[in-house]
C-alpha cells in the first residue's frame, strides 16, 4: 500500500479524503487531498493541509526545527512575520533561532513574533503598536505554503514600506525557490508529491475537460463544492 492510499483518519469526517505523506521525521509529515481545487490565483490538483502543523504543538516545534537549518548562526533575525495563520510555528521558530545562537539587532535580545492586519485590497498593514517591531528590523517572513507568490511578494512590500529588512522567506510547502529577489526555503516542494500541477484560473486544463471543482482553497481550509 502507497503512502497515498493510507486515509488520514480525523476525529471531525471530511469530504475529502486526506492522506498522510510521512517523513524519516517523527511529527514531520504531509498532508495532502488529490482532485481538482480553486485557490484565489490558481487551479491546483492537490491540496495540502497544513492545519495541524499551524495548531499542534508537536508538528509546529517539528516544522521549525526543520526551517532553522536553512539559515546559518550569522542570519539576523529580529522578528517572524507570520502569515496565514502560522503564529504557532513562528513562536517555535524564534525559539529554535534563539536557542541556536543566531544573531538579532533588538535592544531587549528577543525575537518579536507578529502577524499583520490586512486590508480590503488585500494589502498588508502594521498598526502604531505593531510597526516598531517591522521597523528597522530583520524580518523572516513566514508562511504556510508559497505557491503563486502573491501573498510572499505583498509582505516584502510590506515590510519594506515599512522600514524594515527581509532576512528571508520560508514556508511548509513551496513551488518557487525565489520571490521579490528573495530565496525561499521550505521542507516539502512538488518533488514531495511528484505529479503536482498548478494552472492560472483562465488557462485550467480540468475546466477546459469539464471536469468540475472539489473544493475552494485557502490558507484557512477548504469548502467542499
Amino acid at each position: 500500500m502507497s503512502a497515498y492510499q493510507k486515509v488520514e483518519k480525523g476525529v471531525i469526517p471530511m469530504a475529502i479524503s486526506l492522506v498522510k505523506l510521512p517523513t524519516k521525521k517523527k511529527d514531520l509529515l504531509l498532508r495532502v487531498a488529490k482532485g481538482h481545487f480553486a485557490t484565489s490565483h490558481s487551479h491546483i490538483n492537490y491540496y495540502i493541509d497544513v492545519t495541524m502543523q499551524k495548531t499542534r504543538l508537536s508538528e509546529a516545534r517539528a516544522v521549525a526545527q526543520e526551517l532553522v537549518r536553512h539559515y546559518t548562526a550569522t542570519t539576523i533575525v529580529d522578528t517572524v512575520l507570520c502569515l496565514d495563520g502560522t503564529e504557532v510555528i513562528g513562536a517555535c521558530l524564534a525559539s529554535e533561532l534563539t536557542r541556536g545562537g543566531y544573531v538579532n539587532m533588538n535592544a531587549h535580545q528577543t525575537i518579536y513574533v507578529v502577524s499583520p492586519e490586512h486590508t480590503s485590497g488585500s494589502q498588508l498593514l502594521f498598526r502604531e503598536n505593531t510597526s516598531p517591531m517591522i521597523t528597522g528590523k530583520h524580518v523572516l517572513i513566514l508562511a504556510a505554503s508559497v505557491t503563486t507568490g502573491y501573498t510572499a511578494q505583498a509582505a516584502v512590500e510590506a515590510v519594506d514600506y515599512y522600514g524594515g529588512m527581509v532576512a528571508g522567506i520560508t514556508s511548509i510547502f513551496a513551488t518557487v525557490t525565489e520571490c521579490s529577489g528573495y530565496p525561499v526555503t521550505s521542507i516539502f516542494d512538488p518533488s514531495t508529491l511528484g505529479d503536482y500541477e498548478s494552472y492560472d484560473s483562465r488557462n485550467c486544463p480540468w475546466c477546459k475537460q469539464g471536469i468540475k471543482i472539489d473544493a475552494l482553497v485557502n490558507s484557512y481550509g477548504y469548502s467542499s463544492l
